[in-house]
């Protein structure tokens, strides 16, 4: 089988994308060469294991953070940059199966997610254009009287307060003649997630924290004391950050088989000028009700960015404009003449349950991965809350720890198949107005 890695991307290159484009790289981390000794090896160099990373460099541990490619290479570098309440389930969903008890803490447990969020660009000065806002967009008058009961409810049960747009308000705000109406929720917010990432890493590396780039581990010897090895060398640990996501691979068996990576697109267009107003007449983000959502923003320079479509195989398709544009039209069809000058893939990992999946391997090994479209709240928060397990606090963990998510059906060899058999019927759903 094809590596993950390694099959869509030039090795330890950033893919061409606006994200890219407008970010300035930091100098390349060296590889590890030889044996080293840590308290901590943390494995993967997206949000989560430089948060990971950071948090117990700061508490003073010596942390070894090795990544196969660069820094934010994967979705962490690659996401539409939306910072989002709550879970990647609603809270109704959450009340009716966890109860109430539980909804509540990873209620609060989001909104933990979002202020640390917050409080890292502001503590370290990352420039990462953070801005307050993001619109739920409905495409049927059901779905809009969905959306005005679930903010209602957040207010009751939560004091969370999110704006419900008619049809008027919403197009006064998005003027797609596809949707009728939604909610806007200005405690979220949306950024430039490669800047983000990019200055986790500067954080972590000022706080101590040892990086090295282009260092592809092939397996970890867990036990009391874990060994990991690398294409290199080798890390001994007392303990070890599994933060992989969807390119977990074939470093633990268990975790890959609850955690199944997929692709999802987004191109970015020319900018737009006077065009921009017919898009979106306020600086927020925005996210749609389908199955297979949308998602776009204005970018700085007044560019559409626009996310939509999946794949469930290892490579990205061929023509990744075409795949994102028909979507895009759908949305905004008087964009048809206007040139795409980005598009770009990016594979998350994704949960049956779309919860995340925590789990203790052994008693040296903790790993978090799954966040299924909410990953960079969920993926900054998992990394500090390693940490602080590590280091004996383990509730936050313990909570996720302690969520449902079962292995998808058909093993390593079926599961992609009926994963994308699944997803088609739905993605037909929302063609046909379901």
């Amino acid at each position: 089988m094809a590596n993950l890695l390694f099959s869509n991307d030039e090795r330890g290159e950033y893919p061409d994308s606006w994200y890219a484009a407008t970010t300035d790289f930091l100098p390349v981390f060296a590889p590890l060469q030889g044996e080293t000794r840590a308290d901590v090896c943390v494995i993967g160099g997206g949000y989560t294991g430089l948060s990971a990373a950071l948090h117990l460099a700061e508490a003073g541990a010596d942390v070894v953070l090795v990544e196969a490619h660069r820094v934010g290479f994967g979705a962490s570098g690659r996401n539409g940059g939306q910072l989002g309440s709550g879970q990647r389930q609603d809270q109704l969903w959450l009340e009716k199966t966890l109860g109430t008890d539980t909804a509540r803490l990873l209620w609060q447990l989001g909104e933990d997610a979002k202020a640390l969020v917050r409080d890292l660009v502001r503590r370290h000065g990352i420039d990462c254009a953070l801005r307050d806002g993001i619109a739920w967009a409905a495409r049927s008058p059901g779905s809009q009287q969905d959306m005005a009961d679930y903010a209602e409810h957040v207010l009751d049960a939560y004091d969370h307060e999110m704006q419900v747009l008619d049809a008027e308000a919403f197009h006064a705000l998005c003027p797609s003649p596809d949707y009728c109406g939604g909610v806007l929720d200005m405690s979220a917010a949306h950024l430039h997630p490669l800047r983000l990432a990019l200055g986790l890493a500067r954080a972590a590396d000022k706080a101590g924290a040892r990086i090295h780039e282009h260092t592809w581990v092939h397996d970890i010897k867990t036990g009391p004391k874990p060994v990991v090895r690398t294409e290199g060398g080798l890390i001994r640990a007392d303990a070890v950050i599994l933060a992989t996501n969807g390119y977990v691979g074939g470093l633990h068996r268990r975790v890959a088989s609850r955690v199944m990576p997929i692709n999802n697109f987004v191109t970015v267009t020319e900018p737009l000028g006077a065009l921009a107003d017919t898009v979106l007449t306020r600086d927020v983000a925005v996210a749609d009700d389908r199955f297979v959502v949308n998602y776009f923003r204005l970018t700085e320079d007044r560019r559409l960015l626009f996310g939509g479509g999946e794949s469930y195989g290892y490579r990205f398709p061929a023509d990744i404009r075409a795949k994102v544009r028909k979507p895009m039209l759908k949305v905004f069809p008087h964009l048809a003449d206007v040139p795409l000058d980005y598009a770009w893939g990016g594979t998350l990992g994704i949960t049956l349950s779309r919860l995340p999946h925590f789990e203790r391997i052994g008693e040296t090994v903790l790993s978090a991965a799954g966040y299924s479209g909410h990953g960079i709240g969920n993926a900054v928060q998992a990394g500090k809350l390693m940490a602080d397990a590590l280091r004996g606090r383990a509730e936050g963990f313990d909570t996720f720890a302690d969520l449902p998510t079962p292995p998808f059906p058909g093993g390593g060899a079926l599961r992609h198949p009926i994963l994308a058999l699944a997803m088609s019927w739905y993605a037909m759903r929302d063609r046909l107005g379901f």
